[in-house]
């Protein structure tokens, strides 16, 4: 298992991975889930990946060679390099994964293997704005909205209430970079299938490069400030909370309250009782 995250933002771009695979309970390793694509002044791009990892290995390696031909009388073919828009180079990766399933999702299902890639796919190229994509095991994909400025692969659920709360298309980049490592620390802390080191990029938009990359593992002084600072703060809003309180004259804010909607559950008692 693992989790990746990405945010598109007005201001720029964050992707986060773990680097754990699990092949069983005592057969941990440890492989990089993001790859960069960077040509200076031109295009910036980058990809997530979660599942399979031989499929999404294929995918990665047939990426950066495959050419998407338009028609018989496109002999050169759109290539991730060489494409005009993110939605061009998204189609060539959709390209790439329909070829690795062509190849080996017959005998991976002769082996009760499913056929499982799940791909997060962003970035920007000269002359249009960021765009940040996920894309399916079928080759197919989905766009990032400003209502839904972030995705997410892999184990998705832990990580994702931190990112509702705060995430917004105007979130400031470093904000939102505090935000997916949060979102991460949660995943860590509750699943032992996601694990260290992380790989964050984030990217300036109209840049077209960037030097705010980082591997981040357990000696990091800022994951272990923000790892037990987190732990800590949400204890202290906890702590702040007022318990439930039953006798609702010890408070202003009781729990036992009439419904306008719904009544109160009822007990079943015993044949020799009454219902109440």
């Amino acid at each position: 298992m693992t989790y990746c995250v990405a945010i598109k933002l007005n201001a720029g771009l964050v992707f986060l991975s773990d680097s754990r695979t699990n092949a069983g309970l005592d057969q941990i390793s440890t492989f990089r889930k993001m790859i960069v694509y960077e040509k200076a002044d031109d295009r910036f791009m980058v990809l997530l990946s979660a599942g399979n990892l031989s499929i999404s290995q294929s995918v990665r390696e047939i990426l950066q060679v495959e050419r998407l031909k338009e028609g018989d009388d496109d002999e050169e073919g759109i290539t991730i390099w060489n494409a005009k828009s993110m939605f061009d180079a998204a189609r060539v990766l959709g390209s790439a994964i329909r070829k690795v399933y062509d190849r080996d999702a017959a005998s991976l299902k002769q082996s009760g293997v499913d056929f499982n890639v799940s791909l997060i796919f962003g970035g920007q190229i000269q002359g249009e704005g960021m765009r940040l994509f996920q894309v399916y095991s079928a080759g197919n994909f989905i766009e990032a909205t400003p209502e839904t400025p972030y995705f997410q692969v892999g184990e998705s659920k832990y990580g994702k209430p931190v990112l509702d709360r705060v995430i917004t298309p105007t979130t400031p980049l470093d904000e939102a970079a505090k935000c997916a490592l949060v979102s991460m620390d949660s995943t860590l802390k509750s699943n032992l299938s996601v694990g260290l080191p992380l790989d964050m990029v984030i990217y300036d938009v109209n840049t077209f490069h960037t030097d705010k990359v980082v591997c981040i593992d357990e000696n990091n002084p800022y994951f272990k400030m923000l790892h037990s600072s987190w732990g800590q703060k949400l204890r202290e809003v906890f702590d702040s909370i007022e318990d439930p309180a039953w006798d609702g004259h010890e408070t202003e804010v009781p729990l036992i309250v009439d419904s306008a909607r719904s009544l109160p559950l009822k007990k079943i008692r015993t044949p020799d009782e009454r219902l109440i």
